[in-house]
């Protein structure tokens, strides 16, 4: 029984693992090449930044943002324009993410206070901010050639030293830190719960499942060592999955969303302001999309009407392949990690072997599909009263 509860525990982990191995052998090992690897933090960056938001938006019930994709074009068509007009890049990055929270005080107003419901509320803005990014483009595509800008997200870090050789060693020495922490941390907690007398998973499963993840962690960074080393947008990502790990896992407000998505009625009566749950949880998610949009913008190195397209998508699929309850009330940020870079290993594997674009879309809905159902099958749900 306790084998079953692990499998079904740590099942996307291992479809993460089965996958990468799939599309390593299917791509003849070059998904296995360093900049390869490299890349594919790079261009799936945006979702793990937005995932962490998108988890917030469905712990509270299922709900989600299906503005964040006009959001990341928004911001950075201001972005784009402001840096054009010969604006600093601090300044820019500044107003932008001023204009994220902006966008999320506005959902979330209406969300969480008038109670139009989150579909619709995000509907409408997936339309209007879409409309304004296209109209402050001119319907053209923009440039960003402001260095500093770049440099802030797109550039990787090397240390005098350390990176002056074919191995950036810093990049290395950076996992080891990481996967030190994890560990740390691991058997931290678990001493905090064997003082209070909780109850614990087995220790011999917990330490399995973070040596895996520690070993993982250094391949991966002893792989990009070899290419540019540390890219920066990937300080931005793990800053952001921090945060958001903390926020769920130890604050009250973390815990929150999750009540709310448990039982709403409930939460209210509880004396817990489930209008303010709401109103961050949109808040947030659009701060995260304006960070998204940043981040694109960098990468890229441009800004057109089209930009952020069904980012959405990628970012309410990485939840619920990573975990996240359709109903709500469960999900954690590590298992939105783990779909988040199951989607990005599923799209990178298919690009490498050249397969063609309308399946590459029949794949990913299959996967999304698979996940909602182990998740409704799994916790006998129907959806039903």
């Amino acid at each position: 029984m306790q084998v079953k509860a692990l499998l079904k525990k740590y099942t996307m982990v291992i479809a993460l693992v089965a996958v990468f191995i799939l599309f390593a052998i299917l791509t003849g090992g070059r998904l296995l090449y360093p900049q390869n690897l490299s890349n594919l933090l790079l261009q799936n960056a945006y979702v793990l930044v937005m995932a962490c938001g998108m988890l917030l938006c469905i712990l509270t019930g299922g709900n989600i943002d299906l503005s964040v994709g006009s959001t990341v074009c928004l911001v950075g068509a201001i972005a784009a324009q402001l840096l054009a007009g010969g604006m600093a890049a601090i300044p820019v990055i500044l107003i932008a993410l001023a204009i994220g929270i902006v966008i999320g005080i506005y959902q979330g107003f209406w969300i969480g206070y008038i109670h139009i419901p989150p579909f619709i509320c995000t509907l409408s803005g997936m339309f209007l901010f879409r409309g304004l990014a296209r109209v402050l483009l001119h319907s053209k595509t923009v440039p960003i050639n402001n260095r500093t800008f770049l440099d802030i997200f797109a550039s990787y870090i090397n240390i005098p030293g350390l990176d002056d050789g074919e191995v950036k060693w810093s990049c290395f020495i950076l996992g080891i830190i990481v996967a030190v922490i994890i560990l740390v941390v691991t058997i931290s907690n678990r001493a905090k719960k064997a003082i209070k007398g909780y109850k614990q998973t087995s220790a011999i499963a917990q330490f399995a499942r973070v040596i895996i993840i520690d070993v993982l962690i250094l391949l991966y960074t002893w792989t990009i060592a070899h290419y540019k080393g540390i890219p920066v947008m990937a300080i931005w990502v793990l800053a952001v999955v921090f945060i958001y790990t903390f926020i769920t896992s130890k604050t009250a407000t973390g815990r929150y969303f999750y009540a709310v998505g448990g039982n709403e009625k409930a939460t209210k009566l509880s004396g817990i302001d489930t209008k303010k749950v709401y109103f961050l949880a949109y808040t947030s998610m659009s701060l995260l999309a304006g960070l998204g949009g940043l981040l694109m913008a960098a990468r890229i190195g441009s800004i057109n009407g089209d930009t952020g397209t069904s980012f959405e998508m990628d970012a309410i699929g990485s939840c619920f392949i990573g975990g996240a309850s359709a109903y709500g009330g469960s999900g954690t940020v590590g298992g939105v990690m783990v779909g988040a870079i199951l989607l990005g290993v599923i799209n990178q594997g298919m690009s490498i072997i050249g397969l063609d674009n309308n399946w590459q879309y029949i794949v990913k809905g299959a996967v999304l599909l698979v996940a909602v159902v182990f998740d409704v099958v799994s916790n006998h749900k129907t959806g039903k009263g």
